[in-house]
C-alpha cells in the first residue's frame, strides 16, 4: 500500500514541490520514496512494502524502453496470472511487483486492462511519447484519488492535503459540500470540501491530453436475480467464492492479520482467513460498547491470538483533530476514531490486515433493508399511506410518528443512505450562509434511475454501494489504516464476490419469513448461513449475533459536563458563528443533555465540521 502524488509541470521548483507533497503523505508509505520529474510531469510515490519488499519494488516504475512511467497505490491479487499472459505476448519484466504488471497491461490492452484486474487500486501512467496522462480508480472505491485543476496545473494525489504544498493550489471552502454534508454526514458527490478539488469516482478512469480532461466509467454493479438455484446452492456458492477471495487477499510477502468485532462479517473473515492474530477495540465495560470479551472468546475458539484495547474517553476526544486531519474532509461517523485505534494496535505487530467492510452493501445486511414490505401496514393502498404520512409530518417527531412519515413516502423520496442527519429544511435553518447545494434527492436520483425497475431492497443496496460505502465506509477504512501505515484489505469487496452477490434473489438477501429456526435471520440471509457453515461450532452463534461494529458512546458522553462544555464552546466559537445560527446549535445540545431528544448524531456532524475547519483553515492544515 502506498501514496501517490503528481502534477503537470509548469513551475521552476518542481523537484522540491513534489518532495513536499510526498512528505505530506509519508504515513501512507514510510518504507521508501521515489519521484520522476521532467519538463512535462512530476510524479511522486511513498511506499509501504508488501509485495517484492526489496528495493526492486520501489516506484515509479517504467516499461522496457522507459517511454511510460507509473505510480500506483493498491494491490492486484491476480497479477501473477496476468503477468503470464504478458510474458507470452513478449513483455519483459525486471521486478516481481504487481505495479510492473499494470504498466505492461496498459501497453498491451489500453484501458481494457481495467476489467482484467482483481484488486484495489488507484494509479497514474504517464506516456512520454503521447504526452498523455492516464489514471484509474478501482471498482468499489477502496483506494482514493483526488484531482484538481488550478490555472494551467493539473494535480492529483491519494490525499488532498498534499495539494497544500503546490504553489498553484488555491485553498477555498466549498460551501455546497458543507450543506450536503449536514444531510449525509459525509461529502456525497464528486466535489469535495475544497473548491475545485474533485474525487475520481469509483470505477472511473481519466485521460489528460493537451490540457483536456476526459473521464469515463468502466464498470458497474448489475443486480439481476437468478431464481433457479436453491437456497442451499446459494449458500455453497457464497462459501466457495468467499474462500477464494480470502485466499487471494492473503497474497503478501509479510504477515497478514484480521480485525474482529462481534458481528458476522469480521467473524466470517477471521474464521476463513486462518490468520494468526486478530485485533479488537472497545469502550468501558458496558457490553453495548465493548466487544472485547466476545472477541477474545471467539479468537480462542478458532485458535488465534487476540490483541485488544479499551479506548478511554480522553484518548477518543484528544484524537479528534488528528482524525479529521487524516480524513481530508469532515466525516461525522463516530466509529472512525475507533477504527483508527484498532489500526494503531494492529500496526504495532504487522503491516496487512483483513476487514469485513462491504458485506452489508453487497449481501443486504443493514437493518433498514428489512423495512420495505415488512409490516401489515405496507399492504395498505399507497394513496392512503401517503395521506397518513403527510399528516404525520406535521406532528412532533417521535418514533411512532416517524414510522408513518417514512411509510408515506416512496423509497426514492425517503432513502439517501444509512445516515440522514438534517433535512433540507433543517439545514437551511441551521446555516447562516447561502449555498447552491442540490437537494438530497437530486444527488440520489441518477442512482435510483439506474435501478428503477428493481425492488426497494435492491434500490437501497445499489445506492449504498455507490454513495454510503464509498463516501463513508471505505473513506474511513483507507484514511485510518494509512494514518497508521497499515494496509487494510476487504475480501467481501471482490469483483468475483460481487458477480455472485448481484445474482442472489432478494428473498435470500433479505427475508421476512420467521417460520423456522433456519429462517430467523432477516438481513444477509444467505450469507449468514454460509458464515454459519464455515464458522466453528463453538462460535456458530455469531451468524445470529446483532451487529455492533466498534460502537461509540457519544450520546452518553455528550450529557457529561466535561464533553458537553467542549462541544458548547465549539458551537459558540467564531468559526461556528461564521457558518451557523448558533442558538439553534446550543438548543440541539441542551435538548440532548436534558433527554428531550437524542440529537447526538446531529451534534456530532456539526462538531466534526468545526474541528476539521479549524485544522485546515485556521491552522493551515496542521493539528
Amino acid at each position: 500500500m502506498c501514496g501517490i502524488v503528481g502534477f503537470t509541470n509548469n513551475i521552476n521548483n518542481s523537484n522540491s514541490v513534489i518532495e513536499a507533497m510526498m512528505n505530506r503523505i509519508k504515513h501512507r508509505g514510510p518504507d521508501a520514496e521515489g519521484k520522476y520529474v521532467d519538463e512535462d510531469i512530476a510524479l511522486g510515490h511513498r511506499r509501504l512494502s508488501i509485495i517484492d519488499v526489496s528495493s526492486q519494488g520501489d516506484q515509479p516504475i517504467f516499461n522496457e524502453d522507459g517511454s511510460m512511467v507509473i505510480v500506483f497505490n493498491g494491490e492486484i491479487y491476480n497479477y501473477r496470472q496476468i503477468k503470464e499472459k504478458l510474458i507470452a505476448a513478449g513483455h519483459r519484466f525486471s521486478t516481481n511487483t504487481d505495479t510492473e504488471v499494470l504498466i505492461h497491461s496498459y501497453e498491451e490492452y489500453g484501458e481494457k486492462m481495467l476489467n482484467m484486474l482483481r484488486g484495489m487500486f488507484s494509479f497514474v501512467i504517464w506516456d512520454k511519447n503521447k504526452k498523455e496522462l492516464f489514471g484509474a480508480r478501482d471498482f468499489f472505491g477502496i483506494k482514493p484519488m483526488y484531482y484538481a485543476i488550478m490555472g494551467k496545473t493539473f494535480m492529483f494525489g491519494s490525499e488532498i492535503k498534499c495539494f497544500l504544498e503546490h504553489p498553484d493550489f488555491v485553498k477555498e471552502l466549498n460551501t455546497s459540500a458543507l450543506e450536503n454534508y449536514l444531510t449525509f454526514q459525509y461529502s456525497p458527490t464528486g466535489e469535495t470540501f475544497f473548491k475545485n478539488v474533485h474525487k475520481l469516482l469509483p470505477a472511473h478512469y481519466f485521460r489528460l491530453k493537451d490540457g483536456k480532461l476526459s473521464i469515463k466509467r468502466y464498470w458497474d454493479v448489475h443486480f439481476n436475480a437468478d431464481e433457479k438455484p436453491s437456497l442451499n446452492e446459494w449458500v455453497t456458492m457464497i462459501s466457495d467464492t468467499f474462500h477464494d477471495s480470502v485466499k487471494a487477499h492473503k497474497i503478501a510477502d509479510v504477515e497478514v492479520g484480521s480485525f474482529l468485532s462481534s458481528g458476522v462479517d469480521s467473524s466470517y473473515v477471521a474464521a476463513v482467513a486462518d490468520v494468526d492474530k486478530t485485533f479488537t477495540v472497545g469502550f468501558g465495560k458496558d457490553e453495548k460498547y465493548n466487544e472485547i470479551g466476545w472477541a477474545k472468546n471467539f479468537s480462542k475458539a478458532i485458535g488465534k491470538e487476540n490483541t485488544s484495547k479499551v479506548i478511554s474517553p480522553e484518548e477518543y476526544w484528544n484524537s479528534l483533530a488528528m482524525i479529521q486531519y487524516h480524513m481530508d474532509e469532515p466525516l461525522a461517523d463516530p466509529s472512525a476514531v475507533a477504527l483508527y485505534f484498532v489500526c494503531n494496535i494492529a500496526s504495532e505487530k504487522l503491516k496487512v490486515v483483513l476487514s469485513g467492510e462491504g458485506a452489508d452493501e453487497i449481501f443486504g445486511g443493514y437493518n433498514v433493508y428489512s423495512d420495505p414490505d415488512g409490516t401489515v401496514y405496507d399492504k395498505l393502498p399507497r394513496a392512503l399511506k401517503r395521506g397518513i404520512g403527510s399528516i404525520a409530518e406535521k406532528l412532533p417527531a417521535k418514533r411512532g410518528v416517524n414510522f408513518f412519515v417514512r411509510k408515506g413516502k416512496d423509497v426514492e423520496e425517503r432513502f439517501i443512505g444509512n445516515a440522514y442527519m438534517f433535512t433540507p429544511e433543517q439545514r437551511k435553518e441551521l446555516l447562516k450562509i447561502k449555498t447552491d447545494a442540490p437537494l438530497p434527492q437530486e444527488i440520489t436520483k441518477p442512482y435510483f434511475d439506474n435501478v428503477k425497475n428493481k425492488d426497494d431492497v435492491t434500490k437501497m443496496q445499489y445506492l449504498d454501494l455507490h454513495l454510503w460505502m464509498a463516501g463513508d465506509i471505505l473513506l474511513k477504512a483507507d484514511k485510518m489504516s494509512m494514518a497508521n501505515s497499515l494496509e487494510l484489505r476487504v475480501p467481501f469487496l471482490d469483483k468475483e464476490v460481487m458477480a455472485l452477490a448481484q445474482r442472489i434473489p432478494r428473498k435470500y438477501r433479505v427475508t421476512h419469513d420467521k417460520g423456522t429456526a433456519e429462517t430467523k435471520y432477516i438481513t444477509k440471509y444467505a450469507m449468514r448461513l454460509a458464515a454459519k457453515k464455515d464458522t466453528p461450532k463453538q462460535t456458530a452463534q455469531t451468524a445470529a449475533k446483532k451487529k455492533l461494529g466498534f460502537p461509540v458512546p457519544i450520546r452518553v458522553w455528550l450529557k457529561e459536563d466535561k464533553y458537553y462544555n467542549i462541544v458548547r464552546n465549539a458551537f459558540e466559537s467564531p468559526v461556528s458563528e461564521k457558518f451557523f445560527n448558533t442558538p439553534k446549535l446550543t438548543k440541539l445540545l441542551d435538548d440532548h443533555r436534558s433527554g428531550k431528544a437524542d440529537n447526538s448524531r446531529k451534534i456530532w456532524t456539526v462538531f466534526m465540521f468545526i474541528i476539521w475547519y479549524n485544522v485546515y483553515f485556521e491552522n493551515n492544515g496542521k493539528y
